[in-house]
């Protein structure tokens, strides 16, 4: 029995030591992981300047996060936001499924791109899908719980091929997810990228004609056109 009072000692104290470590590094961890993992996954530059942790309770800051377009857009990035609340269950850390409370985006620049063959969401997509492979849920990691995922008082731009680069100020209303990844028992920062992605898209889809946007820039082309020529009468 002492032998085994010994053992657990000893296990509690690595324990203990870890917890200790992981409260310690969290912040460096997580913007290791956001940069890394993120450039990785989307095959766009990923960048953030600073996280911030409290280890005592989860809650904080992810500040001045970047994700850049994959190659073949022309604009200056996907999505860009200065600060980024989150609340992480600190206890779910050591496990296997890590709970976070809560993510808000808090009024980032979007800009949704149409190249010649696809938006720069669906590039975006299709190279995380890509690096998951079709056993993604079979490899080891840490999963993930997502309670709530909000987004809101996005400043939403559209922009595509014939534009250059150039963009246009459209709505984007907000966005709230619920459980993500509880059903599965959590899902990987991949699987969990995809369904922001996705939901992101699916607003910007419904927000955004580009039909409607190549005919008005035509329409304000012609006009100023017309209005150049006149000059010359």
């Amino acid at each position: 029995m002492k032998i085994v009072a010994i053992v657990l000692l000893i296990l509690a104290a690595i324990i203990g030591a870890a917890m200790f470590w992981l409260s310690g590094n969290i912040d460096v961890l997580v913007k290791y992981a956001v940069a890394e993992y993120g450039s990785a996954m989307t095959q766009a530059k990923v960048s953030v300047d600073a996280v911030k942790i409290a280890p005592a309770d989860g809650k904080g800051t992810i500040s001045n996060l970047v994700i850049g377009n994959p190659a073949g857009f022309k604009t200056a990035h996907a999505i860009k936001v200065g600060q980024i609340d989150v609340d992480i269950d600190i206890a779910s850390v050591a496990r296997d499924v890590i709970v976070i409370r809560r993510i808000a985006i808090i009024a980032p620049d979007v800009i949704y791109e149409k190249g010649d063959a696809m938006t720069n969401f669906d590039a975006i997509q299709k190279n995380i899908a890509s690096y998951l492979g079709p056993a993604d849920s079979k490899k080891e990691g840490k999963k993930l719980i997502v309670e709530e995922f909000t987004i809101r008082d996005a400043k939403a731009q559209a922009s595509a091929a014939f534009m250059n680069g150039k963009t246009v100020n459209v709505s984007l209303p907000d966005i709230t997810l619920k459980n993500l990844g509880k059903a599965k028992g959590g899902i990987s920062p991949g699987e969990l990228g995809q369904e922001i992605a996705g939901a992101l898209k699916a607003k910007l889809t419904a927000a955004v004609s580009f039909d409607r946007l190549m005919k008005s820039t035509g329409e304000a082309l012609d006009k100023a056109g017309t209005a150049v020529k006149g000059l010359f009468k």
